[in-house]
């Protein structure tokens, strides 16, 4: 039996597709070890949303040959992708493929492997020699990899999505996703239903550009339709949304919404900046007004909601009026977690091109004063929870506690004892590293 050991980088999408990819692998009696064990072949699935990305994703590929000199290294995803001349310039990695190639991967290794095609290093565009990259811009239709039930979690990440049109000026993942591309909803329903049968009881719904899901449709569906259907699964008890777009927050949506007993009253809104004058250079297509509306009508609609968001400081141009603009706007919101990224040029982007390019001292310290803000709202929001009940999915062992989360995203952790996959009222006592710590009953 053939070893094989897979890397994942990147997005929760990434995350799904490794799984897809693995049971492919599975399928054929391939055993499934750790990325550090000795394995027979190596796939890095790698990200390419940022330069850091990019070099994490090349320090995977080459340290694959100090453990395992003679395995097949191979490079997969978004950096293989846009950056395929690249990647054939490392020694170490054997074969390529893209993002359209994942859902056959496994059928286009083992062809190799049984020598059907010469093992050339530098092949033209598209032809499959030492790998595959088809131009991903022209995929019209979503790739399904069928039922998927492979998971190493007690929640179900399922892609509903590819692709994305937005083309914010910071972002290379639309030339490295393509275009919108919607899955059917059959489709979804029927992963849904065995993902329950092997009895998790939480998905997470993710994609490239989640808020655009059924825009490719002819019919006319939307995501609160994927969403309606999903609930009506029996076995399943939450549905967390990933990142959406805040414009997709309206009275009408949140109407539907909040009849659904399984959603949680968890949302990451991606805002990227709180001042328009920036968001207007990123090519965001909302304002802050707008976006306040939508993190508005989620507060009123969920009384517990928790309210995530990723922001970039350090954008190209951006003042110190323009970030204090933004850091008012986020005290103001009162996020219950940021993620604080640091602007790093995109080559490919147009904003890697922008005058004012902002020195990297000045972009520290701007995260560093929002990441205080946001550790500082994180502990306020758990310590309003003291003393309260709530419900946690126990997920994982940590040392002498389980932990697992709320439904509105909190970490809660108690004394071990074997209730992993399971729901149950915990009575918070305190909290210790931003985690919640209580009893259950």
């Amino acid at each position: 039996m053939k070893k094989i050991a897979f890397c994942t980088l990147g997005c929760k999408v990434n995350q799904y597709e490794t799984n897809a990819m693995i049971e492919q692998f599975m399928k054929k009696g391939y055993e499934i070890v750790a990325f550090e064990e000795k394995a027979d072949i190596y796939i890095i699935n790698t990200c390419t949303v940022t330069n850091m990305a990019d070099r994490k994703s090349r320090q995977m590929l080459r340290r694959v040959k100090e453990i395992n000199s003679n395995a097949l290294v191979v490079a997969c995803g978004c950096y293989a992708q846009v950056a395929k001349e690249e990647l054939e310039k490392i020694p170490e990695i054997d074969l390529i493929y893209g993002t359209n190639e994942k859902n056959k991967i496994a059928d286009y290794i083992e062809n190799f492997q049984l020598g059907t095609f010469p093992n050339e290093k530098s092949v033209p565009f598209g032809n499959l020699t030492n790998g595959k990259v088809t131009d991903v811009m022209y995929q019209k239709e979503f790739l399904d990899f069928g039922t998927t039930s492979y998971t190493e979690k007690t929640r179900a990440v399922v892609k509903v999505q590819d692709g994305c049109d937005r083309f914010c000026s910071y972002c290379i993942i639309p030339y490295a996703r393509g275009h919108v591309r919607s899955r059917k909803i059959e489709s979804i329903v029927e992963e849904v239903k065995a993902i329950a049968e092997e009895g998790i009881k939480e998905v997470v719904i993710t994609g490239i550009h989640v808020a655009s899901y059924g825009k490719d449709f002819k019919e006319n569906i939307g995501l609160i339709d994927l969403l309606e259907e999903i609930n009506k699964i029996e076995g399943i008890k939450r549905i967390r949304l990933s990142s959406i777009e805040p414009t997709i927050i309206t009275e009408e949506f949140l109407a539907r919404l909040t009849k659904l007993e399984k959603i949680c009253d968890h949302f990451h809104l991606s805002l990227q900046s709180g001042c328009d004058e920036t968001l207007k250079r990123m090519n965001r297509r909302y304002t802050t007004e707008e976006f306040k509306k939508s993190a508005e009508l989620l507060k009123k609609a969920y009384p517990n909601v928790a309210l995530t968001t990723d922001i970039i400081v350090g954008f190209p141009g951006e003042t110190d009026e323009e970030f204090e603009n933004t850091y008012q706007f986020l005290k103001d919101i009162n996020f219950y977690m940021m993620h604080i990224f640091k602007y790093s040029p995109r080559k490919g982007t147009k904003a890697a091109v922008m005058a004012n390019q902002i020195d990297g001292k000045l972009k520290e310290e701007r995260s560093r004063r929002l990441i205080e803000l946001s550790n500082k709202n994180e502990i306020e929001h758990n310590e309003r929870y003291i003393g309260k009940e709530v419900e946690v999915l126990f997920e994982e062992k940590e040392g002498d506690y389980i932990k697992g989360h709320t439904t509105n995203y909190m970490v809660v952790k108690v004394p071990y004892r074997e209730i992993e996959n399971t729901i149950e009222k915990v009575k918070i006592e305190k909290i210790e590293n931003l985690e919640l710590v209580g009893k259950s009953k």
